[in-house]
């Protein structure tokens, strides 16, 4: 499963962290559950996002290089943004998250999500949500859905 993203995981994840980061994933797997987990993650990430806010954004295509560059300072693929009748529609390519184990795929796309969250409030989306509306594909892509805090947080 997902053949680019183990080569690029082999190539660019350091060996020093591999058995860290999959030793640190079972440990909180142990000790929380999964709509915990997620939480974390979110949590995780939007402290990352206001670690690296991103500047003033005009429009989508602004939006969509501003985390692009962020994405690309950090080695963490990079994203496409459509503009939906109802929604923003974002894909990230190529994120590292498999390095936590392909059993933790099923919470660490709730970073992003904190990641998302958060610099679109940061750009004056307060109340925003972003919800994973994909699996980590074989490709290494997750969708995400950008709307309204209508309903649960995805688990």
């Amino acid at each position: 499963m997902a053949p680019v993203i183990d080569f690029l995981l082999d190539r660019h994840l350091s060996p020093q962290w591999r058995g860290v980061l999959a030793a640190l994933a079972a440990e909180f797997e142990t000790q929380l559950g999964g709509a915990e987990l997620r939480e974390l993650m979110h949590r995780v990430g939007s402290r990352f996002a206001g670690a690296h806010p991103l500047p003033v954004c005009l429009s989508v295509v602004d939006l969509e290089r501003a985390i692009n560059q962020r994405w690309l300072e950090a080695d963490w693929g990079y994203v496409e943004i459509v503009e939906a009748p109802d929604a923003l529609r974002i894909a990230h390519f190529c994120s590292p998250l498999k390095a936590f184990g392909a059993n933790a795929l099923s919470w660490t796309p709730g970073f992003l999500e904190g990641v998302y969250e958060m610099w679109l409030a940061e750009l004056g989306g307060e109340g925003l949500r972003v919800e994973q509306t994909s699996t980590f594909d074989e490709d290494g892509v997750i969708d995400f859905r950008v709307g309204n805090r209508l309903g649960q947080r995805h688990r």
